[in-house]
């Protein structure tokens, strides 16, 4: 399966189709930056010592640096690129597993369901997703909704 798509239009889209993203590891700096960014200094995610302790044996990802990382592969595949006005929400999000440094993780997606809205310029389209890591252990599930530009 191709890891680099065409931008999609609205139009492009349908129920069924697949998309596969590339891989990438997750390293301390994704940890530190985000941290950074989030203001989240908690120890689970940023005290080695303390997270050994804990109950996932050593440190985890931040639960919403893992859903970054799941959009950030949407929009690295090209289906979106230039064609997405907006993200606008989820329906569900679960991560059943942790995220650990030194992962590799990628992203399935799947059009769940492409909605003619009132919108001269756009419709909605809805991909169901799955990350898993490089044993095939999944740590991300959610739907992502789009607001994508039709063609003109």
């Amino acid at each position: 399966m191709a890891y680099s798509y065409e931008p999609h239009h609205f139009e492009d889209f349908e129920a069924g189709q697949e998309f596969q993203s590339v891989g990438r590891t997750v390293t301390e700096s994704d940890f530190v930056m985000h941290s950074a960014l989030a203001g989240d200094w908690t120890e689970l995610h940023t005290n080695k010592e303390y997270a050994e302790e804990g109950p996932f044996d050593g440190r985890i990802a931040h639960g919403p640096m893992t859903f970054v990382h799941a959009t950030g592969f949407v929009y690295r595949s090209g289906i979106v690129e230039r064609t997405a006005y907006a993200f606008l929400g989820m329906n569900y999000m679960d991560l059943p597993n942790p995220v650990y440094i030194g992962d590799t993780i990628s992203l399935e997606m799947e059009v769940s369901e492409t909605k003619d809205v009132d919108h001269d310029e756009a419709g909605i389209v809805v991909l169901d997703t799955e990350m898993t890591n490089q044993d095939d252990t999944v740590v991300f599930q959610g739907d992502m909704k789009f607001l994508i530009k039709r063609k003109e």
